[in-house]
């Protein structure tokens, strides 16, 4: 047995911000995928992630119970499939903040739900809102606390507007450009990042006034702007906006930007050669940049592997 593939995906704007509702946009990367299978033989190299999903398995037992009204899984054909040697084959790197448990979610969701909503139906808004909340539950077993959104965009594979908690939508985003010389690209940290301590430290912080105040009138309106911008194919307000928030971040969220990487993060806000953000919760895993000049990017990150994700 081998299941459908689910994608990675990145989030471009709004890490932390939609926590307080500020709006995001989430898009599918393809580079990275997984897919449930199931090994009869139990070799090691699967046995970590079939003991995960046992794990993963009596939680939402847990669940069916605690919310029946949410969602239903046929559980007995999930447990059989357990211990026949389920296990999720997946290339999406964890803890780099490109939705490795989201993925994960998104298949189990797709194979063993009853009464599933499907990609193919009428998506509504209120679908959308359903999916969302039972993606929260299933994916607060791996993080503690979950949007839902990884798992709602490797659902769909479509690029998702958060316009607010309770309002999300599949968004057109301008077509990619190969003759332009601006790109969206991974950094690599070359470390893990753990989500939950990260979202533990930004809650600490929100207990702050001015921690609050700077995330309403800095950050919050800073991403609102970049994602404006970047649905209208805006490129010169994007970059001014992008600067910005690239400063904010800097500025506020240090401990969720390896520390190897604070004066490399400085250098492309002081010669514009490249902007540097969180991509997921920070702490390791991935950066994104955004440049408007990959060459001079590549040029002044020669030592970092980069990996183009969305070119114009």
């Amino acid at each position: 047995m081998r299941g459908p593939l689910f994608y990675s995906k990145i989030l471009l704007f709004g890490e932390y911000g939609i926590i307080k509702d500020s709006k995001g946009l989430s898009i599918p990367y393809n580079f990275y995928n997984g897919a449930l299978k199931i090994d009869e033989h139990k070799t090691p190299s699967t046995h970590n992630s079939n003991q995960n999903l046992k794990r993963f398995t009596s939680y939402l037992e847990e669940l069916a119970e605690r919310q029946p009204d949410l969602v239903n899984f046929d559980l007995d054909k999930l447990n059989a499939d357990v211990e026949r040697g389920l296990y999720f084959d997946s290339s999406i790197p964890q803890g780099y903040g490109v939705g490795s448990s989201g993925a994960l979610v998104a298949a189990i969701y797709d194979k063993y739900a009853t009464d599933k909503i499907t990609v193919l139906e009428n998506l509504t808004r209120e679908k959308l809102l359903q999916l969302k909340a039972i993606f929260a539950e299933m994916e607060s077993f791996f993080h503690g606390k979950s949007s839902g959104l990884d798992p709602l965009n490797s659902y769909l594979s479509l690029p998702i507007l958060i316009n607010s908690k309770d309002n999300i939508e599949p968004a057109g985003i301008p077509s990619q450009t190969q003759a332009g010389h601006g790109a969206v690209f991974l950094l690599d940290s070359g470390s893990t990042g753990e989500t939950a301590p990260m979202v533990q430290i930004f809650m600490e912080s929100m207990k702050k006034e001015g921690f609050r105040a700077m995330l309403k009138n800095q950050f919050v309106k800073h991403t609102d702007a970049c994602v404006e911008d970047f649905l209208n194919g805006d490129v010169k307000s994007l970059f001014s906006n992008i600067k910005q928030l690239s400063k904010v971040v800097l500025d506020n969220f240090k401990p969720m930007i390896p520390k190897e990487f604070h004066s490399l993060w400085k250098k492309g806000i002081e010669t514009n050669a490249y902007y540097l953000k969180l991509c997921g919760s920070g702490g390791g895993g991935y950066m994104l940049g955004f440049t408007e000049d990959l060459d001079k990017a590549r040029a002044a990150l020669k030592d970092h592997k980069l990996e183009v994700v969305y070119s114009f």
